[in-house]
């Protein structure tokens, strides 16, 4: 194939990726529509069913009664059962008086609603949730796992532990990361080594940066630099879209040890000399433990120049049940101080 051929096949490809382009996002456009306008119908439904219960026009009895007028009457209809119907009514009672999350609701599919509506215990949870499934677009099944995993509970009595170089210079960072990231789908046995945690981020790359955030790409495993003739080697390079920065992953199998800070200010600089693009905004850095003491963790950020964030990684899903215990000793304390 001559230069001329090769050129013209170049752009016509280019030009049928356009228009495939356009059709996905119109489908994604009409998924959306359609899904905004059955959350709609259920809120309506139940918003119905609410108002006759609570007038005592009808008993629970009607509802049954009323799934099967329309299993007979539309034949087709899914999804009007007694139990649906009932979740459409609680659904309806739950958020009535909940103004600011009103506007996310028919943004979510209802199997999504269904699932924070079934485990989200207080008004905050349950926003936190909603907010977050949007922000990060989580599949149901990635949902599920997060609210098993108790990161509510998790970032209001834990928040991530920054320096603050970091809080300077990327003040909106210590929303996007996690004092503690999930780690149990790599199935490490106790006792792994660097390496085997290393291989496995690489190999379930998907999950870990799902994990991480929707905004994180990867860039590379085992990444290069150079400094005064020497080779050194960075375990993992990301980049983040929203903070316009590249972000440097160390791992550590142990606990936290202050002298790791000093050689991921090494990287980061090196990083900013050498590799980061002048559009960009500095690089930070995520140093990634199995374990960390608060106090210790402290007294190491406090008088860092960089800008650096430490988080555990675990590779068990917490107890829920405990955590939640000590969620409700945070808000009892809290309202103590009030």
């Amino acid at each position: 194939m001559n230069q001329h051929a090769e050129a013209v096949t170049t752009s016509t490809d280019v030009a049928f990726n356009e228009v495939a382009q356009m059709i996905s996002a119109a489908r994604q456009r009409a998924v959306r529509a359609v899904n905004s306008e059955l959350v709609e119908l259920y809120w309506q439904v139940g918003a119905y069913i609410s108002r006759k219960i609570e007038a005592a026009e009808w008993g629970d009895g009607v509802v049954q009664q009323l799934a099967d007028y329309l299993a007979r009457q539309q034949p087709g209809l899914r999804g009007f059962t007694r139990r649906n119907l009932f979740r459409m009514r609680q659904f309806y009672e739950v958020y009535r008086d909940e103004q600011k999350v009103s506007a996310l609701l028919t943004q979510l599919p209802w199997t999504q609603n269904l699932i924070i509506l079934a485990q989200g215990k207080r008004p905050e949870e349950r926003e936190f949730y909603l907010r977050m499934a949007l922000k990060e677009q989580w599949s149901t099944r990635e949902l599920e796992r997060q609210i098993k995993s108790a990161l509510f509970e998790r970032t209001l009595s834990r928040p991530v532990s920054v320096s603050t170089a970091l809080k300077r210079t990327h003040p909106e960072a210590p929303g996007l990361f996690k004092d503690a990231y999930m780690l149990e789908f790599l199935g490490l046995a106790q006792g792994h080594a660097e390496a085997d945690l290393h291989q496995g981020l690489v190999r379930q790359l998907k999950d870990f940066l799902v994990e991480m955030g929707r905004d994180f790409c990867f860039v590379a495993s085992n990444y290069p630099l150079q400094v005064g003739g020497r080779d050194f080697v960075l375990d993992l390079l990301l980049f983040h879209r929203g903070l316009n920065c590249l972000v440097a992953v160390e791992l550590k199998v142990g606990r936290f040890e202050p002298e790791y800070l000093g050689k991921l200010d090494f990287y980061l600089e090196a990083l900013d000399r050498q590799v980061g693009k002048p559009h960009e905004n500095p690089a930070l850095g995520l140093l990634l433990c199995a374990s960390k003491e608060d106090e210790v963790v402290e007294y190491a950020l406090n008088r860092s120049l960089s800008p650096a964030l430490i988080a555990e990684y675990r590779t068990q899903l917490p107890d829920k049940q405990l955590l939640q215990a000590k969620l409700q000793e945070f808000y009892a304390l809290d309202a103590q101080a009030l």
